[in-house]
């Protein structure tokens, strides 16, 4: 059996607080005392089977198997001491838990049923950069070790962690690609991009977007072990998360679907026409998707996406909408990196990005070779700094997640090297 500590507890957790107010004294207050919260910032690395252990950004760390390993991440902007601490309390009997932090472990025997803070110990020399504090439960009494709700971490300077909307915070940075096509190109009718994801970034969340334009989204998914997905989408100039709400007369129509394709209607992030296909892509294959957009009758516009898979060697149909209340080209032409499973957000991926081309309504190719990164708003409030993007030869590339440290600002432009062949495609022969 394990045996109680609340006194040492106690007695730690005094000693921790003397130490706090005497370095903010000998310091001019210049120590910052940051507290970690654990649902936002946490994820159990590794996978057992049989384990439903898990954080959430609304309920925090479900933790009762021994073999799961939690990792809490958070950024120092400088090298330097900290202290390190845990809120924590067990619900039941006593728990052992082991915690290691730059590879030097320690372990502690706690039973306060109250939360408390439980003093770590003190890195002298730690380094400026994305930092985790790792739990690992050794023994318990209980169903479960411990309800932890906060890491401490007190540092000369501040630190950056995901401080509120953990469910954005934890899906991690959406980064984008934001073409930058040639003065003369005029009205664009179509717009090609070509897309390769490198083995090994084939993360379950994500969503590699090719031929963004400014009314929707054309790319490819990784949905689950056994599913991946081909998504062509078109909002609905009626703002709503409900599809329910929009008008007759502003949803968007469906005009023709290619034969393995499923259509119909999304919400959440907007609403209006959806369409996606089953289809197992692959990692280290380039896979090329091709966008038309012009206007139609009665004030309207119609956009319509072709997907070439080399396994297939064919251009095929995925759909083709009319968005009303619209009368356009293609505009903004761009591409985007998102995750949009939340308990993924702690692994890396990458996509490359090659042969940019748009044709515009004067019947000419022209290439594209530029891009501006930029991120959303999770990267701009420095909730989540894991992103980057930029260009590898004749291609162009983004990043985001895993905790990895970068130095890529948004608004930063690249420059890759043009390929100088355009697509060869018979528009008239695409189906």
């Amino acid at each position: 059996m394990i045996k109680s500590k609340k006194s040492l507890i106690l007695t730690a957790y005094r000693s921790l607080c003397l130490a706090v107010v005497t370095l903010a004294g000998a310091q001019a207050q210049a120590a910052v005392t940051n507290l970690v919260p654990v649902a936002g910032n946490s994820w159990v690395v590794n996978s057992i089977p049989g384990s439903n252990d898990a954080v959430s950004h609304n309920s925090g760390l479900k933790w009762e198997n021994s073999g799961s390993i939690i990792r809490t991440w958070f950024k120092t902007s400088k090298p330097g001491e900290l202290k390190l601490a845990v809120k924590m309390r067990v619900v039941q009997g006593a728990s052992k838990i082991r915690f290691t932090f730059r590879g030097k472990s320690s372990e502690v025997t706690l039973s306060n049923t109250e939360t408390a803070i439980i003093p770590l110990g003190t890195v002298k020399d730690a380094p400026a950069g994305y930092q985790y504090l790792e739990m690992q439960g050794i023994e318990k009494q209980g169903a479960s070790f411990a309800e932890v709700s906060d890491i401490m971490v007190v540092s000369d300077d501040p630190i950056d962690y995901i401080r509120d909307e953990f469910y954005w915070g934890r899906r991690g940075p959406s980064v984008h690609l934001n073409l930058a096509p040639p003065n003369d190109a005029g009205d664009i009718l179509y717009f090609y991009n070509e897309v390769t994801v490198p083995a090994g970034n084939d993360v379950l969340g994500s969503y590699y977007m090719a031929t963004g334009f400014s009314v929707g989204y054309f790319g490819i998914q990784a949905n689950s072990p056994t599913e991946r997905r081909v998504l062509f989408s078109v909002w609905s100039p009626f703002k709503t998360d409900n599809p329910k709400e929009i008008p007759a007369d502003q949803q968007v129509i469906l005009l023709k679907k290619g034969p393995d394709v499923q259509a119909g209607k999304f919400g959440g992030e907007g609403s209006g026409g959806q369409s996606f296909r089953k289809y197992l892509w692959k990692t280290d294959v380039t896979y090329r998707f091709l966008l038309k957009a012009e206007p139609a009758e009665n004030n309207s516009s119609d956009f319509t996406a072709w997907f070439f898979a080399p396994e297939i060697g064919r251009w095929e149909l995925m759909a083709s909408f009319r968005r009303p209340k619209t009368t356009t080209y293609v505009r903004n032409v761009h591409g985007f990196l998102e995750n949009f499973r939340p308990d993924t957000g702690h692994l890396d991926r990458k996509v490359l990005y090659s042969n940019q081309w748009i044709y515009s309504t004067d019947k000419k190719w022209r290439e594209i070779t530029e891009f501006s990164f930029s991120c959303d708003a999770t990267g701009h409030k420095k909730n989540r700094l894991d992103f980057t993007g930029g260009s590898e030869g004749q291609h162009f590339f983004l990043k985001n997640c895993g905790f990895f440290d970068a130095d890529v600002k948004p608004g930063t432009r690249f420059n890759r090297e043009p390929s100088g062949q355009p697509p060869q495609i018979d528009f008239s022969q695409l189906p």
